[in-house]
């Protein structure tokens, strides 16, 4: 019981531009090596994903740009907050991406940190085609939909 209460105070930090801005066509989950200060700062909740993107270099992925604020506590061993992190996944599906994402209008785009039930951060990254203007015009107008349809139904209750 303890460990579901563990589990339930963790942060699970979104980036809701993504979803937004393209069409996931497959999601993997990924490890992360980081350091002592950046789990610290992570399970205060302090991370920015928006700017975040993935890159391969020398056939491994690399997110970049995601933002660790520095841990409030740390002394002179602090992390960098916008270092390049190295992100885990079996061989197979780095072959997978990286030949995807040769591809033309296909990229890599984390979606979603969180801790996994044995305590590791892991970071949901998708393969995502970028959307037209009319698409997120569908989304905005979808989403709208929605929101008047729930407010409906409240009334009615």
């Amino acid at each position: 019981m303890s460990e579901k209460k563990k589990n339930a105070n963790t942060p699970e930090i979104l980036n809701r531009r993504a979803r937004f801005e393209y069409h996931f066509v497959t999601t993997y989950e990924a490890g992360m090596v980081l350091q002592g200060t950046e789990i610290k700062s992570i399970r205060q909740g302090k991370v920015n994903l928006s700017d975040a993107y993935c890159t391969f270099d020398q056939g491994e992925l690399i997110i970049r740009n995601m933002y660790i604020a520095e841990y409030d506590n740390g002394t002179y061993a602090n992390h960098e907050p916008r270092r390049p992190r190295k992100l885990l996944l079996r061989r197979a599906e780095l072959r997978k991406l990286e030949r995807r994402v040769s591809e033309k209008g296909l990229t890599i785009a984390p979606y979603r940190l969180f801790f996994s039930e044995r305590g590791f951060v892991k970071l949901e990254i998708a393969l995502a085609q970028g959307k037209k203007s009319f698409d997120k015009r569908d989304t905005i107008k979808e989403r709208d939909n929605k929101r008047e349809m729930d407010q409906l139904k409240k009334i009615r209750l």
